[in-house]
């Protein structure tokens, strides 16, 4: 369906692929990985043909029609969701733009008129032509199969209908890859679908990509996402395109054992070297062992060397031992919380005890982000008491924190300015865990992405560590590299955790209480995220019944 064949490109200085080659098949679901700046997005770009090879082909079969979701989602504004989704399909848009015009035509009093009854014949016989086109289109279908899709996304009716123009950054993204999923095509290229995405509409996006029969390739840094959906793994590493059978969780297993055997095999060889070597070198003077050192030199020449594995810079990051705090955490005692006429919280009693990894669960607009703003005093309750124990310091992860970062300081003066005793070594150190290395350290954070902001806001927060930390999505905007790295230091971190996540993955290995919002109240369960689902049969609050 798509091949690439021996594919050659460079983008400035950089080698992206040297004679790289794979071939993507209908119905085959692929996983498409690497580090970053490895070459995905390159990659979809040569297949939508976007962008050329510099030498090879791709080449994509006779009819074939692709779909490409990106994240850059360009500008939408001056009509609904729906009609925005449905434009990706072709003609039936338009016929139904042009419908909603004639039918807003149709209730204008002006026209009541008996003098202007020739125009309101004219409008009522054009509308009867339009309405037969956009049923020939199968319209109407389109447009329910449009809302079923946005639902699954988790818009609400009056989202749907409202102008797309006032959406959000997050939400728009989930506009363009509606538009993709309607569409149906025969092949799908979704770059990060899984981002900005809550649990509900990860899980309603992994069904729908399960039932897809075309052939599909994503990138995500969700790995239970991935592993889900995908069958196949194509790996970009040091320009070629590897192939592995199997989802993410294969992969990964047997990337470590090819690396392990490519290892003893280059350990083999080198000690083979060594001894020939030193044979030579011990006998190169003597005429007597002339004819065995020439031998030996030829075999030398000829043997095909056995390269190193490429080790994948591991970022490791050591919790710093954490002051004790207090049995009691925090107190929250008849809290009311309301915005406007909306009430989020009344009269609500909750306790966290030190140790405790509380993760907080419920729909979009449950409260979620409220509850863990009252804890770290980002607002205010309207009325009852919110207490924070005795010896308890407060580390507080919030989206907004990103926007704080003093744009005109670099990463590493950024580090400076918050721990002006720390030694110069420390610091690089602490940089270089949470992905800063090299001359990383001296980018300015006006132009880091949200990536890497993230990990920026992360390694402050965490180098003179808190005894209770509070995480609103900490893993947004975070690679799966740095994802693993956060998930291994926060398990051995002794404290006390609030957190809010969509990752499954970081849930399950977390948490050891789950708080439920739902509109009967409050449900605490003691075990962690895995015994949740195991005792109500479901993996988001939104999923029941």
């Amino acid at each position: 369906m798509i091949r690439l064949d021996n594919v050659s490109k460079q983008n400035g200085h950089q080698i992206v692929f040297i004679e790289a080659s794979a071939a993507l098949h209908r119905g085959e679901k692929v996983g498409l990985v690497g580090p970053n700046g490895a070459g995905k997005t390159t990659l979809f770009r040569l297949m939508t043909g976007q962008e050329e090879p510099d030498e090879g082909q791709v080449a994509v079969d006779r009819g074939i029609t692709i779909g490409y979701f990106s994240q850059d989602v360009g500008e939408m504004a001056g009509r609904s969701a729906v009609a925005e989704v449905m434009d990706g399909v072709g003609p039936v848009s338009e016929v139904a733009a042009e419908l909603k015009e004639l039918e807003a035509a149709m209730s204008n009093p002006d026209l009541a008129d008996p003098e202007r009854a020739g125009e309101m014949e004219a409008i009522i016989e054009r509308y009867g032509e339009v309405q037969q086109r956009f049923t020939e289109l199968d319209g109407y279908a389109l447009e329910s199969r449009a809302r079923e899709v946005l639902a699954g996304l988790s818009f609400s009716q009056e989202m749907m209908d409202g102008d797309v123009g006032k959406l959000s950054g997050g939400w728009k993204m989930r506009v363009a890859l509606a538009r993709i999923l309607l569409m149906r095509p025969d092949a799908m290229l979704l770059d990060e679908p899984s981002n900005h995405l809550d649990i509900e509409s990860l899980i309603w996006l992994e069904q729908f990509l399960k039932g897809y029969d075309g052939m599909l390739m994503m990138t995500s840094h969700d790995r239970e996402f991935m592993n889900r959906i995908v069958d196949k793994i194509v790996e970009i590493d040091g320009g070629s395109l590897t192939s592995y059978s199997g989802n993410y969780e294969f992969y990964a297993q047997q990337r470590a054992l090819n690396e392990q055997q490519q290892q003893a095999q280059f350990e083999r060889q080198q000690a083979m070297l060594a001894k020939e070597l030193k044979f030579i070198e011990r006998f190169k003077a003597r005429a007597s062992h002339a004819a065995q050192v020439q031998s030996r030199v030829k075999k030398l020449d000829k043997i095909e060397r056995v390269e190193p594995p490429k080790r994948r810079q591991t970022i490791a990051f050591d919790f710093p031992q954490a002051p004790r705090s207090g049995e009691d955490v925090v107190n929250l005692k008849n809290v009311s919380k309301a915005y406007g006429s909306r009430t989020i919280y009344d009269d609500l009693d909750f306790s966290i005890r030190r140790m405790e990894r509380w993760c907080v669960m419920g729909i979009n607009g449950a409260g979620k982000s409220t509850l863990l703003k009252l804890i770290a005093g980002a607002t205010e309750p309207d009325s009852g008491s919110v207490a924070v124990g005795g010896s308890v310091k407060m580390g507080y992860f919030a989206q907004h924190a990103m926007d704080l970062l003093d744009g005109e300081r670099t990463v590493f003066q950024s580090l400076q300015d918050e721990f002006p005793q720390a030694s110069i070594g420390s610091l690089r150190s602490l940089a270089g865990c949470f992905g800063f290395s090299g001359d990383d350290v001296e980018k300015k954070c006006r132009v880091l992405s949200g990536g890497e902001k993230a990990r920026l806001v992360m390694a402050k927060m965490l180098y003179d560590p808190p005894n209770f930390l509070v995480l609103d999505e900490p893993t947004n905007h975070l690679d799966m590299a740095t994802k693993e790295m956060l998930i291994g230091a926060l398990s051995k971190f002794e404290g006390t955790m609030l957190f809010v996540s969509h990752d499954r993955h970081f849930l399950a290995a977390l948490s050891n209480r789950v708080l439920e919002l739902t509109p009967d109240g409050l449900h605490k369960y003691g075990g962690g995220y895995t015994e949740y689902v195991a005792r109500t049969g479901y993996e988001a609050p939104g999923l029941q019944g």
